[in-house]
């Protein structure tokens, strides 16, 4: 079994191949090599097999070519350029987003190995006037440039999976929260930060009221659900490869008060409450009453409560 994480120096692709590391097996068969791409070198792990790490630019395909030419069996299309930048920089969007899905899904199809694709999608592919709850079957209306490169990647996934080209399944992620590391560029970021920041003993600034809901998810929790993704059989998917990946709605008042049970109060001290229109114009279009019930009865699920979220950074990722 040979493995390659597209995205793997993101913090959803190393925890990904630390725990495949861990693990050892993936569909029944012993793990023997795994890669791990990104636009710059990923940081290596430890592993009981070899593990590379190697640069690629998804957004060139000779790049891509390169990279898929090693024959993998199983590869996951993590990489992005997340929210708030692909609507500052339309062009990047698309070329990492969109062009950059197309060039690994045609590679692959090109090679002619059949891998199994494990992409990640987001809930931000709805939106706009469709009714809550939002379903698995809710047609996607995207009111964001990312939302949108990233439901054309699933449909793209769809046709090349029903075409025999691969074997894809896309997950349509919520808020991953708490990350550890640094603020990046998503829209959501400072769903993480305004705990992560706190309980570093740092000031964190929330730019939305108390009050707004959004679906989260731990990035423990997404990458187990990841594993139980790929290892569905083909048959179970139906004809839409892609669904919601669970995940539980609180509003960022729920956020703060969980991290207070679990930390006690002075983190949430160093919360600024400072709204700012350009990221509330962004996250006001998201949906937050989300069923996963596809995803829930292939057996992935959602954390039991944002205490967990809190713990699993306390855990795993705090200095």
């Amino acid at each position: 079994m040979k493995v390659l994480i597209i995205g793997g120096g993101g913090v959803i692709g190393q925890k990904l191949a630390r725990k495949l590391a861990h693990r050892g097996h993936l569909r029944g068969a012993e793990i023997a090599h795994m890669t791990l791409a990104d636009v710059v070198n990923p940081a290596p792990i430890t592993a009981g097999f070899p593990v590379d790490v190697v640069r690629v630019d998804i957004s060139d395909r000779a790049s891509v070519d390169e990279l898929i030419a090693g024959r993998y069996d199983v590869i996951y299309l993590l990489a992005a350029i997340v929210s708030a930048h692909a609507e500052e920089d339309f062009d990047a969007g698309m070329n990492i987003n969109l062009f950059g899905s197309y060039h690994v899904f045609e590679a692959v199809r090109a090679l002619g190995t059949k891998p199994v694709i494990v992409f990640s999608s987001s809930v931000a592919v709805y939106g706009g006037e469709v009714p809550d709850p939002i379903e698995d079957h809710t047609f996607l209306n995207p009111q964001t440039s990312y939302g949108t490169q990233k439901a054309i990647g699933e449909l793209l996934l769809n046709d090349f999976s029903r075409k025999g080209y691969f074997d894809g399944r896309g997950f349509r992620l919520p808020t991953i929260s708490v990350r550890p590391g640094k603020p990046n560029r998503a829209a959501s970021s400072f769903m993480s930060s305004i705990i992560r920041e706190p309980l570093n003993g740092e000031e964190a600034i929330c730019p939305v009221g108390p009050d707004f809901m959004h679906p989260y998810l731990s990035p423990r929790k997404c990458v187990e659900n990841l594993i139980l993704g790929t290892e569905v059989a083909a048959e179970d998917l139906g004809q839409n490869r892609c669904m919601m990946m669970p995940g539980r709605a609180w509003s960022i008042q729920q956020l703060v008060d969980a991290m207070t049970r679990v930390a006690g109060p002075e983190p949430a001290k160093l919360i600024k409450w400072q709204e700012d229109a350009a990221i509330q114009a962004i996250v006001n279009g998201w949906r937050y009453d989300l069923n996963a019930q596809k995803a829930l009865r292939l057996g992935l699920s959602a954390d039991d409560s944002f205490e967990d979220n809190v713990s699993y950074y306390i855990e795993d990722d705090r200095p």
